[in-house]
This record gives C-alpha cells, sequence and structure tokens, in this order.
C-alpha cells in the first residue's frame, strides 16, 4: 500500500556555521535581526524571524561559505533596508532592482561568506 506524502509547509529554521560567534552575531545585529536565545560567547545563537528561526552555531573548523545557497528574508521595505544596510557600512553586491520573476531585491554576503537576499514581491 502506497502512503500519500505528508505536505511540507513552511520552513522553522536555517543554521549557519561560523567560526566567530561575536562577528556573526554583531553582523545579525546590526542587519535589525532580533536575538532570541544565545549571544556572541555562546556556542549557538538564534533570531527570531517571523514565525522562524536564522540559528548561528560555532564551528571552529568550518571554512567560509562558498555561497553555493542563497537565503531570501522579505522585508518590508527593500530600499529603506538597502539604506540600513549602507549606514552599516556594509557593502552589498548591487542596489536594489525590480526582478523578471516579481520581487525587488537586492543581495548581501555575511562575513562568513552565506549569500542573503532582501527582497519584497511587487505590487505589495
Amino acid at each position: 500500500m502506497l502512503l500519500a506524502v505528508p505536505e511540507i509547509r513552511s520552513i522553522s529554521a536555517v543554521t549557519f556555521a561560523t567560526p566567530d560567534m561575536a562577528r556573526a552575531v554583531r553582523f545579525y545585529e546590526s542587519l535589525g535581526f532580533s536575538m532570541a536565545y544565545g549571544g556572541e560567547t555562546d556556542a549557538f545563537t538564534s533570531f527570531r524571524i517571523g514565525k522562524g528561526y536564522l540559528n548561528l552555531v560555532r564551528a571552529n573548523d568550518q571554512p567560509p561559505s562558498t555561497g553555493g545557497v542563497r537565503v531570501i528574508f522579505y522585508v518590508d521595505d527593500v530600499d529603506a533596508m538597502y539604506a540600513h544596510v549602507l549606514l552599516q557600512g556594509l557593502v552589498p553586491e548591487a542596489p536594489p532592482h525590480d526582478a523578471a520573476w516579481g520581487e525587488r531585491y537586492f543581495h548581501l554576503t555575511d562575513p562568513d561568506g552565506h549569500s542573503l537576499s532582501f527582497a519584497r514581491p511587487l505590487g505589495m
């Protein structure tokens, strides 16, 4: 008898490895992420994002990410987020622009090489 495959409904969390927890925590706090657990000296830190989480786990022997994965965060205002990122002294890949698939977005890489995108569907 064949069982139905359960529907996958959401992502609870994304976890990034970092050799430098303090640096990673400061980076995500500077972007406005809200810490739920942990901190600069802990081995595990969690930031609340809507109903989900962005986690950081200390991995002293972890090489930098090669950027093969990008996590996309929806924000209320892409241009305001871009301006905030610039005020933090961070350097996005390019200014925000509208994509053919219906989102306005820009990309940013964290200090450990993890690729981030800040986006909003067009027309919202």
